[in-house]
C-alpha cells in the first residue's frame, strides 16, 4: 500500500505540473546604445568644381558681360558680375587674367577692334575699382574676329558683344 500512495502522489505531482500554466521565458534585454558609423568614407564624391579652378571662377563668378548695340558701358547686370569676379580673385590672389573684348560683325574691322578693346578696359577698370592689383589683368581687342555664335540675329549678335575674362595662371587644375 505504501507503493500505491507514493505511487498515487508522484502520479498527482506529475499530472498537476502539466496542467500549470507554462511560465513565460524572460524577454531578452534590448541594446538601445546607438550604433555610430565610424568607417571612414573611401572615396567622397566631389561636389561641385574644384575651388581655385577654371570651372569654378565660371560657375560662382560668371566668366562674361555683355554689352548693348555700339556700347561699352557697363550694365548693373555686368557690374554684378564683375564684382563677383572681383570677389573670386580675392580670394585666389595668385590668379592672373586675360580680359577679352569682342564686337558683333556689324561694322568695320578696325571699328570692331576699338570698340572692343573699350569694352575689355572698362570691364578691367571696374574691377580695378574693386580692388583687383592692375598688374593681375591683361586686356586685349578681338573685335568681330572671335564670336561665340556665328549667325546673323539679334540674338547671336547680343551674345558677340562681350568682354571675357580667362584665367590665364594661378588657378587651381
Amino acid at each position: 500500500m505504501k507503493r500505491f500512495a507514493f505511487a498515487a502522489v508522484a502520479a498527482f505531482g506529475l499530472l498537476a505540473s502539466a496542467c500549470a500554466t507554462p511560465q513565460p521565458e524572460p524577454e531578452p534585454e534590448i541594446d538601445t546604445t546607438p550604433v555610430v558609423d565610424t568607417t571612414p568614407d573611401r572615396d567622397p564624391q566631389p561636389t561641385g568644381p574644384v575651388p581655385g579652378s577654371l570651372e569654378d571662377f565660371e560657375v560662382n563668378a560668371g566668366d562674361r558681360v555683355f554689352y548693348g548695340f555700339d556700347q561699352y558701358t557697363l550694365t548693373n547686370e555686368a557690374r554684378a558680375t564683375l564684382r563677383r569676379q572681383a570677389a573670386w580673385l580675392s580670394s585666389y590672389p595668385g590668379v592672373r587674367i586675360l580680359v577679352a573684348g569682342n564686337a558683333d560683325e556689324r561694322g568695320t574691322r578696325e571699328y570692331n577692334l576699338a570698340l572692343g578693346a573699350r569694352r575689355a578696359n572698362a570691364a578691367r577698370d571696374y574691377l580695378v575699382s574693386q580692388g583687383v592689383d592692375p598688374s593681375r589683368i591683361e586686356t586685349v581687342s578681338y573685335g568681330k574676329e572671335n564670336p561665340v555664335c556665328r549667325q546673323s540675329t539679334e540674338e547671336c549678335w547680343a551674345r558677340n558683344r562681350n568682354a571675357t575674362t580667362v584665367i590665364q595662371s594661378g588657378a587651381n587644375s
